[in-house]
């Protein structure tokens, strides 16, 4: 029997490649960890395109203040609308942002045309306790 821990709720809408200057963070204790979920909409003939572009803006975000991890993953369906969904931790949306918002102004972003994501960060409202 798995037992549940409720914690609150917030789902924050944040696109990969554009944080708004109003990304609502401040809805978020100052270091309240979060977690990236982005879905790629990649066009069949870009994927391969698309997972070096990722690795690259990875290579960047990397060195980012507040990085925790990120994992790409790949749909094992070759019809699935997502054939990439990248999850990745942050320390604050705060962060997040901010690395995005330097990436940005890099011009590494390019990389990526082609590519539709559909981001938003997220925290835990429940949680298997492990026992």
């Amino acid at each position: 029997m798995l037992s549940k821990r409720t914690t609150r709720t917030l789902a924050i809408a944040a696109s990969a490649l554009s944080v708004s200057a109003q990304t609502p963070a401040q809805e978020l204790s100052p270091k309240e960890p979060v977690t990236l979920i982005n879905a790629f909409e990649v066009p069949a003939d870009q994927v391969e395109t698309t997972i070096e572009g990722w690795r690259s803006a990875r290579a960047f975000l990397e060195t980012q203040p507040g990085y925790i991890e990120t994992q790409l993953h790949r749909s094992i369906m070759p019809k699935a609308r997502f054939q990439l969904v990248n999850v990745a931790r942050w320390e604050s949306a705060d962060d997040y942002a901010a690395a995005i918002q330097k990436y940005r102004e890099s011009g590494a972003a390019g990389a990526l045309k082609g590519t539709v994501f559909h981001a938003a960060l997220y925290v835990p409202i429940e949680q298997e306790d492990g026992s």
